[in-house]
């Protein structure tokens, strides 16, 4: 594998730390400007929310340019959104800057994505991407942590200005590895890569990454009351059990990736299969302290499992769009954490007990198995018609030659 994917994976992981970090220093941010900690909620909705935009959006706008200075240009803006998180002097500076902190998120992985496929030989696309997410993982694992007890212990600003010297690593490693010669924007510009997301194949695959992931959020989203209040974890414990969470996750990326280079929809159904049952033991698991912490790392695995085949169908699906089309997957992903977390809370309101959102993700993750099965009917339906079609045209160029 090529070195150019550590300068991507350095990107990620700058940019998964300061996208999940803000959870832990919510209250650490209410106290200092005064809010109340559902108040200073907003900041995580804030900046999924430029996510969500900024991830088509930039993609977008950026369709001519040079994928290698779309990527730097995407992790200055990064670095800007942070640092103004940093300075900011209340809370809706901060608010404002959070948002501008996620736009580029989604098009940095989505433009990525096809930067670290062109790198690779065609049997390793899977394997390439799966590489480029490992720094988003490992942020879980070192990352996280780290800047919360850096926020906890300095400052929360001190946590924004040490993600945006990540974001400076980042930019310095991608002027110095990505190579000028496999960053070439398509000749189509913006009006061929919108053309290309008019397919029916591209948006159930789109669907399949929100319910799938929607499927991993709506346990996520609550899990620390799970470890505690379920399986008897103090909340001091909290910590190193989701960073069980962010090891899982990344043995289930970097196997995914693997596996998606020999069988990218078999991956993908296993892992489906793999995160409704693991999801729907959630209640069982969650009864005493062992299996709770084995089962925070199994779903880790399994739902990352999908990561990389789910960035590479839809990028397949688009081919003609694959930088539009691989950015409007990350933003399924933030419409999954969003549309999850929303469905979890609502089986935890209705009073089925605290394990409950696992039992909804496991719904949402046969959902998106029954997405991908439609899929998957769409398009042998779609080469079936396609080869008849090339039958019908050769069959009289044979029949005159047999018959003159």
């Amino acid at each position: 594998m090529p070195l150019a994917l550590f300068a991507l994976a350095v990107g990620a992981f700058g940019i998964g730390t300061t996208e999940f970090v803000m959870m832990g220093l919510l209250p650490d941010v209410a106290d200092d400007l005064h809010i109340s900690i559902p108040t200073a909620g907003h900041l995580v909705s804030a900046y999924a929310l430029g996510v969500v935009i900024g991830a088509p959006l930039l993609a977008a706008v950026t369709s001519r340019m040079s994928r290698r200075t779309v990527l730097i240009g995407l992790m200055a803006l990064f670095v800007l959104g942070n640092a103004l998180s940093a300075l900011a002097p209340g809370y809706d500076s901060l608010l404002a800057a959070r948002f501008l902190s996620g736009l580029p998120h989604g098009a940095f992985f989505g433009v990525g994505a096809v930067v670290a496929t062109n790198l690779v030989a065609p049997e390793r696309k899977a394997r390439s991407v799966s590489l480029m997410f490992l720094g988003l993982t490992v942020a879980n694992i070192a990352g996280v942590p780290v800047a919360t007890l850096m926020g906890q212990h300095l400052g929360w600003r001190a946590t924004f200005l040490g993600v945006s010297a990540i974001g400076l690593a980042a930019i310095a490693s991608l002027l110095l590895l990505i190579p000028h010669d496999h960053t070439h924007a398509p000749a189509g510009g913006l009006r061929g890569e919108l053309a290309a997301l008019r397919s029916l194949p591209v948006w159930l695959a789109l669907g399949t990454t929100v319910a799938g992931f929607g499927a991993l959020f709506s346990a996520y989203s609550y899990v620390t009351p799970m470890l505690t209040d379920a399986a008897g974890y103090a909340d001091s414990s909290v910590t190193l059990l989701l960073a069980l969470f962010g090891v899982g996750a990344t043995i289930g990326n970097l196997v995914g990736g693997r596996l998606a280079d020999h069988s990218l929809r078999g991956t993908l159904f296993g892992g489906l299969v793999s995160l409704a049952a693991v999801l729907s033991l959630f209640p069982l698991l969650m009864s005493a302290e062992w299996s709770a912490a084995m089962a925070v790392t199994l779903l880790g695995m399994a739902a990352f499992v999908t990561g990389s085949p789910l960035q590479l169908m839809v990028m397949e699906k688009a081919s003609a769009a694959p930088s539009l089309a691989s950015s409007a997957n990350q933003a399924a992903f933030n419409l999954a954490n969003a549309g999850g977390a929303w469905i979890g809370g609502l089986a935890l309101a209705a009073g089925f007990g605290v394990t409950s959102p696992a039992v909804a993700g496991a719904g949402l993750a046969v959902l998106g198995l029954a997405v991908a099965g439609v899929a998957y009917v769409v398009d042998r339906r779609r080469e079936v018609v396609r080869v008849g079609r090339v039958v019908a045209t050769h069959v009289p160029e044979q029949s005159g030659a047999l018959h003159p």
